[in-house]
């Protein structure tokens, strides 16, 4: 068609200008990558919070499962094992292997993660709990062959306590009871019966032995040869001497030991006859674990414990043992050698 003629008055017609704009895609909001960053940090921080819930809610055997499951099989050359610079390889039969392994046994070429239970199970702990079942036994079994053999009467004497050394067995003595004559490590024969049937309670056991004697407060007089150090001693030789005697071997005895009036059974009255008692102590077995040696202990025995260890009652102790006057001895007892008058 043909362009119509314009006035003379009519402007020339503008240029129709075609703008051509190609936009480039961004991504979202100036690219991708901060997507991928905030996935994995909320990754890891689901992986903090399952971690710490784990160790939370399981126990520390369950936590050694959990650990050993993840433990990577490594596969390494045997560098510096036995044969490893030779014909075979590494893989002499009659070599000694280096390979360290997790699971305790050696492997040609992998290291073994170690099973579900773990190797090393808590063994001091099982070992410990299979020894408070024999020491339960053995008190149950002690009591029964005392009221089959007539010696239900002595049952008040014989005291059963749980301690970090073992199963310890008290004899105590008592007003109308005593293991030895008086002043004398000589086992009376109501006495000797009873420590027969400790001997066949405890054969049933094979942990160490200790044997220890205590006795009360009351000094000897002045002159004599014997004091409550070598009187303990010697009552916990003869309290040995029957155990033997009773068939129980020589090996299991751990200790002979005396300790005098340093451990009263009857803390507020040194000079009770309670305090003259031989205790006999059934240890614990081998490799139990020490490290809770109070752990299964009732509160009355870590209270006995922490009064036992006290250091301000061993100096208020030995203070009142200092003193030898009318304050250190019972009621009726009298001085054989009183401080001259006008000294102290």
């Amino acid at each position: 068609m043909a362009d119509k003629k314009r006035g003379a008055n009519e402007p020339e017609p503008r240029p129709i200008i075609v703008k051509k704009i190609i936009v480039e895609a961004h991504g979202g909001h100036h690219g991708g990558a901060w997507k991928v960053a905030y996935a994995d940090f909320v990754t890891a921080m689901m992986a903090f919070f399952l971690l710490m819930w784990l160790l939370g809610a399981t126990t520390e055997k369950q936590r050694k499962a959990l650990a050993d499951y993840f433990t990577p099989t490594l596969v390494e050359l045997k560098m510096a094992s036995a044969g490893s610079t030779g014909l075979l390889g590494g893989d002499s039969i009659m070599g000694k292997e280096n390979y360290p392994t997790t699971g305790g046994q050696g492997n040609l070429s992998i290291t073994i993660p170690r099973d579900a239970s773990g190797t090393r199970e808590q063994g001091g702990k099982a070992m410990r709990a299979a020894d408070r079942k024999k020491f339960e036994a053995i008190k149950k079994e002690l009591e029964a062959r005392m009221m089959r053999n007539g010696m239900a009467k002595l049952r008040r004497n014989v005291r059963f306590t749980e301690t970090r050394e073992g199963l310890r067995i008290d004899l105590i003595d008592e007003a109308d009871f005593a293991m030895f004559a008086m002043g004398t490590d000589r086992l009376l024969p109501q006495a000797r019966a009873l420590v027969r049937e400790v001997a066949t309670v405890l054969q049933t056991m094979p942990n160490p032995l200790i044997v220890r004697g205590h006795t009360d407060a009351l000094p000897y007089a002045a002159g004599r040869t014997m004091n409550n150090w070598r009187l303990s001693s010697a009552r916990a030789e003869a309290t040995r001497q029957a155990l033997a005697d009773a068939d129980v071997g020589n090996e299991r005895f751990a200790r002979i030991e005396g300790i005098a009036d340093r451990e009263p059974f009857v803390k507020d009255d040194a000079y009770d006859p309670r305090n003259r008692r031989m205790s006999i102590i059934l240890g614990w077995t081998n490799g139990s674990d020490a490290s809770d040696d109070e752990a299964g202990l009732d509160e009355d025995s870590r209270a006995a414990i922490k009064e036992r260890d006290d250091p301000a009652r061993i100096s208020r102790e030995q203070a009142r043992r200092l003193d030898m006057g009318g304050t250190g001895l019972p009621a009726n007892a009298a001085l054989i050698n009183p401080a001259a008058p006008g000294k102290n």
